[in-house]
């Protein structure tokens, strides 16, 4: 009995609580979906400083943050995230939820040194 009694709130508790999406993580480059990923080296000098500084010139007017991951462009759906300004034109591990194209945003993180 008293393990059918503890059977059946574990299988309560698994069914009220609310279905949780799968994060992943990604290494890839934050930008700005004015620029994306013509942030090339010819036009800032490969300086990560000049990448930060005009991703977020373009976010301040009007753009909105991005993320470069490979060939793909990612939008991303919560552009108050703060790590996002913090890490603007920097590559970095980025946490979240995939949608389609969208990406929801947990966490982002420098990449991990070798």
């Amino acid at each position: 009995m008293k393990r059918c009694v503890l059977l059946m709130a574990a299988f309560a508790l698994v069914a009220t609580s609310p279905a949780r999406a799968a994060e992943e993580t990604w290494k890839g480059t934050i930008s700005d979906s004015m620029c994306a990923a013509k942030h090339s080296a010819d036009k800032h000098g490969d300086k990560a400083a000049d990448h930060a500084t005009c991703v977020q010139k373009c976010v301040d007017k009007g753009g909105q943050y991005v993320f470069l991951s490979g060939d793909k462009v990612y939008k991303l759906t919560n552009q108050s995230f703060a790590g996002l300004k913090t890490h603007a034109g920097q590559e970095v591990m980025l946490t979240g939820e995939l949608k389609g194209e969208q990406i929801t945003v947990s966490k982002v993180a420098p990449p991990e040194k070798k």
